[in-house]
């Protein structure tokens, strides 16, 4: 009896880990990709300014220093968590913009103007 529970245990074990397997691959492809372009009040590209990207469900920050065209780009980001988005140059800031989880685009475009 006890080796019929334990075969029963461990096929039921495995037999969960083989259902779980493809979800659990699933959320970490559903990745997106933020970018966006920082602006002056003239419309001018702002180059490197800090772009900072809070991740609000765990509150960690990630930061890019945009290009020479004032480009900046965030890869691999989850698909299920919302982030806040904004720059600073010359100690101005932009408005804070946010990337929802219900946003179901894999690259999503938020421009930011400092004024």
């Amino acid at each position: 009896m006890k080796k019929l529970l334990l075969a029963l245990a461990l096929v039921t074990g495995v037999s969960a880990l083989v259902l779980t397997a493809p979800t659990r691959a699933a959320a970490q492809l559903a990745t997106r990709s933020l970018q966006g372009q920082v602006l002056s009040d003239a419309d001018a590209p702002l180059a490197s300014a800090i772009v900072y990207l809070k991740n609000t469900k765990t509150l960690a920050v990630k930061t890019y220093i945009a290009d020479k065209d004032g480009m900046y780009r965030f890869n691999a980001l989850s698909s299920n968590i919302d982030y806040e988005v904004y720059a600073e140059h010359d100690g101005k800031k932009s408005d804070t913009k946010t990337l929802s989880s219900f946003d179901s685009r894999k690259q999503a475009t938020i421009n930011l103007k400092i004024k």
